[in-house]
Parts: structure tokens; C-alpha cells; sequence
């Protein structure tokens, strides 16, 4: 059986904080050209994320829409008929008034 290999000498503890020379790069600033890339990236990713946006909000409110457009027709119609009942009731009232008058 070979014997097993030593514990390394200092591991670091979760609460330590180490030091990284590429973490160390990159804050240094960024060029322009670096800030352009940034730019057009931001750019694009916002206009595919508006049309996301937009696309999904038109599925998920479609049929929200017609529900209120259905029942807003029913209702529209409901209270025409009633006016029309209201006023063809009124006229036939006016006239056969005259024609008792007479």
C-alpha cells in the first residue's frame, strides 16, 4: 500500500481573501474600443429583449383583450336595445296621444 500524500502546508478558508493577478487586470480601465463593444452589445441585447417583451405581452394579453371586447360588445348592445325599447315606447306613447287629442 503507498502511503498517502501530505496535507498541503496553508489551505485558505472560505473567509480568507486571495488575491488574483487576472482579477487584478481586469480592473484596470476599459479602452474605448472595449467601451464601444460594451455599447453595441447593450444595444442589441436591449432591442431583442424589447421584442421579447413586446411579443410576449401581446400572447398573454390577446385573450384578456377579447374577453373585454366581447363583453363590452354584449353589454354595448344590451343597453341599445334598451334605449331603443325606451324611445320606440316614448314615440308610440306621443302619437297615440295626438290621436286621442284629436
Amino acid at each position: 500500500m503507498s502511503a498517502a500524500a501530505p496535507p498541503p502546508g496553508k489551505v485558505p478558508t472560505l473567509t480568507e481573501v486571495i488575491r488574483h493577478e487576472a482579477s487584478v487586470a481586469q480592473a484596470a480601465p476599459p479602452t474605448s474600443a472595449e467601451q464601444e463593444l460594451v455599447q453595441r452589445v447593450l444595444a442589441n441585447v436591449q432591442r431583442q429583449v424589447d421584442l421579447m417583451l413586446e411579443q410576449r405581452l401581446r400572447e398573454a394579453m390577446a385573450p384578456a383583450l377579447a374577453r373585454l371586447t366581447d363583453a363590452l360588445l354584449r353589454e354595448t348592445r344590451t343597453e341599445l336595445a334598451s334605449t331603443l325599447r325606451d324611445m320606440v315606447a316614448r314615440a308610440v306613447a306621443q302619437e297615440l296621444s295626438r290621436h286621442r287629442d284629436r
